[in-house]
């Protein structure tokens, strides 16, 4: 078990949901507002960068234990998560926002590689955005997570992002990478360079570099024209903390309910309280899983359907077509 010391007071839940719903500029709402496919999609493209979030080292969230769920609200936007499995780690979500006819459906399935010097973690699954009023369905993965022991400690989302969209022909491809630097130190290990290009005839449309916490451009190849694709200030600061709207309508499996004793010891810094209440949640985890195992029981989420490919990879639908009003909110 991991000390509490070295986690932050939250699940890994929340933090996959606030990639959705803890946003400044509301890039989501702008994908369904282009006025031609090439324009939403570009939109799109800044959206995905907009979900990459600063990780701090030496620091992990909670690991989510199975079925715990988080539900939260913003505006019109609902989130649902809910990990469908422990044994490996794999989280789904499922966001629906009618006012803006759009629909969110993700997996993620992190697979850690150990290499010596550095740990890697690969980020399995798969993200598709759907905006429902033009018939179009975005597809796209996301970068790895690679915590660097030496020389320098840091960690970096690092790898090449595809986001595809068949209806349209369009697609992009983007490569996360740290600059070079003097014997690892120092250099940009935010930085983003990619394009967007026709998916048949592979031609170039937009040019994309910067650096996905300050500015990334886009470039016309054709007329040469450059303007702000994404602006990481406006979108990821003065963020906005979920409150609890409706105490009575939090379930039981909410993340903020699991470890609510366990994040309020850590914020207080009581360390033996924090290590104590984390063990109680392991060790009934534990019993739950025994217990299934010698009644042969097989646990069943109850937001997903849950499948496996032929190369055992992971697949989780919804199984609503919509997701409710949460008991959680972003305010305002």
């Amino acid at each position: 078990m991991l000390p509490p010391l070295f986690n932050v007071p939250k699940s890994q839940l929340q933090c996959y949901g606030e990639g959705v719903y803890c946003i400044g500029e509301d890039y989501l709402s702008k994908c369904v507002r282009g006025k031609s496919s090439l324009e939403r999609f570009a939109s799109v493209v800044a959206w995905s960068i907009s979900t990459t979030r600063p990780a701090i080292f030496g620091l992990a969230p909670f690991n989510p234990v199975l079925g715990e769920t988080h539900h939260v609200s913003r505006a019109n936007l609902n989130v649902l998560l809910e990990q469908v499995s422990h044994h490996p780690p794999v989280s789904a979500l499922h966001a629906t926002d009618e006012k803006e006819n759009l629909e969110l459906i993700w997996w993620h399935n992190p697979v850690p590689r150990f290499h010596g010097t550095s740990v890697e973690a690969v980020v399995n699954g798969k993200r598709q955005l759907r905006l429902l009023s033009f018939g179009e369905n975005y597809e796209m993965d996301s970068p790895k997570l690679v915590i660097r022991i030496l020389p320098a400690p840091g960690v970096d989302w690092v790898g090449t992002v595809k986001i595809q969209c068949k209806d349209s022909g369009l697609e992009a491809e983007l490569r996360y990478y740290r600059s070079h630097s003097f014997f690892g130190f120092g250099g940009n290990s935010r930085s983003v360079k990619g394009k967007i290009f026709h998916s048949k005839s592979l031609k170039t449309i937009y040019e994309i570099e910067g650096q996905w916490d300050r500015i990334i451009s886009l470039k016309d190849v054709h007329s040469g024209e450059v303007r702000v694709l994404y602006d990481a200030k406006t979108a990821i600061s003065k963020l906005k903390t979920p409150i609890v709207e409706d105490p009575k309508g939090l379930w039981s499996t909410e993340s903020a309910v699991v470890w609510a004793e366990v994040s309020r010891a850590i914020l207080n810094k009581d360390w033996e309280k924090a290590w104590k209440a984390k063990g109680t949640i392991e060790e009934r985890e534990r019993k739950l899983r025994s217990e299934r195992e010698s009644k042969g029981e097989v646990w069943v989420p109850k937001h997903f359907s849950v499948s496996r490919t032929k190369e055992s990879e992971w697949e989780c639908w919804p199984l609503e077509q919509s997701v409710p009003p949460a008991p959680v909110i972003v305010p305002p």
